[in-house]
């Protein structure tokens, strides 16, 4: 077994569970000081595998990281998203309206606003800004790893998405207040402009297309490790509120999936526009677009 794959495993349920460090850690008889050790990788007993499955109400595999994994919280995906890119050499993205590990300070300021916003206004205002700042927590978390690592990342962007990101602004759908509303929106804007400088003069390791004609039914990613793959499907684009409804996320290494998924990804890339071509179709949706 390896130790570090299943500690990781292990912190994502954790997140996907809802349930605090101290009450798991209580359920299973153990301090919450052996359960972060367990999450650091330490030596972990079958029995212990299975007892915690039982608590996170999941498969002993999906513990061992064995089979497809399932998310239906989004710190939860998010928190394995971050662990899976960790080890990424190169990302490939399908769909969405941002490329986030490329995306402005502009597009993060409004989410933590609009998060912050929608928390304060909540009757459960402490647990309500938890979430909030875990969610931001994780977001930085991958930004900063990102940075600091700098695989090759190329990014397909969806047309149909990116005219929702307009038109409703930076986390469309979550209640907040005008005032926040109206810098969300400046802030989609700003991220679209920012999407169509990058097109025009892309960053070394950075592609970016948009896909105009045909759109996926779901977007996914590929990343692709030294030892790994992985695909990563998700309904919980980066600016999803912390109590997201309905939706599952996807995890899994099977070679299967990884080939299909990549053979998709090569379709949309030849068919999608590029440089100033893509760029001039952003600009122009930005202008159709009202204020």
């Amino acid at each position: 077994m390896q130790f570090a794959d299943i500690g990781q495993q292990l912190r994502a349920y954790r997140l996907e569970s809802g349930l605090r460090a101290e009450e798991i850690a209580a359920r299973l008889g153990v301090s919450r000081a052996a359960l972060y050790r367990y999450e650091k990788g330490e030596v972990i007993k079958l029995d212990t595998i299975r007892r915690l499955a039982e608590l996170l109400k999941i498969s002993p595999l999906s513990l061992l990281g064995i089979g497809i994994e399932y998310f239906t919280r989004p710190a939860g995906f998010q928190e394995r998203l971050r662990q899976v890119e960790e080890q990424a050499e190169q990302i490939l993205q399908v769909g969405g309206a941002v490329c986030y590990l490329a995306a402005s300070d502009s597009f993060d300021g409004a989410l933590a606003e609009a998060l912050t916003d929608n928390a304060d206004a909540t009757p459960e205002r402490v647990p309500a800004r938890a979430a909030a700042d875990q969610a931001l927590g994780l977001l930085a978390a991958r930004r900063r790893m990102h940075a600091a690592r700098k695989p090759s990342m190329t990014a397909m962007l969806s047309e149909a998405n990116l005219r929702r990101l307009l038109a409703e602004g930076v986390a469309p759908g979550l209640p907040m207040s005008e005032r926040t509303r109206i810098r969300c929106r400046m802030a989609a804007r700003a991220e679209a402009e920012h999407i169509a400088s990058l097109m025009e003069n892309l960053p070394m390791g950075l592609q970016l297309g948009l896909m105009s004609t045909v759109e996926p039914s779901g977007g996914f990613i590929v990343l692709r490790g030294r030892e790994r793959a992985h695909v990563c499907t998700s309904p919980f684009p980066p600016d999803t509120a912390p109590n997201a409804g309905l939706g599952v996320a996807t995890v899994t290494a099977a070679d299967e999936a990884i080939t299909v998924y990549q053979r998709v990804a090569e379709a949309a890339w030849r068919d999608a526009l590029k440089g100033p071509a893509a760029a001039a179709r952003v600009r122009a949706l930005v202008a159709e677009t009202p204020v």
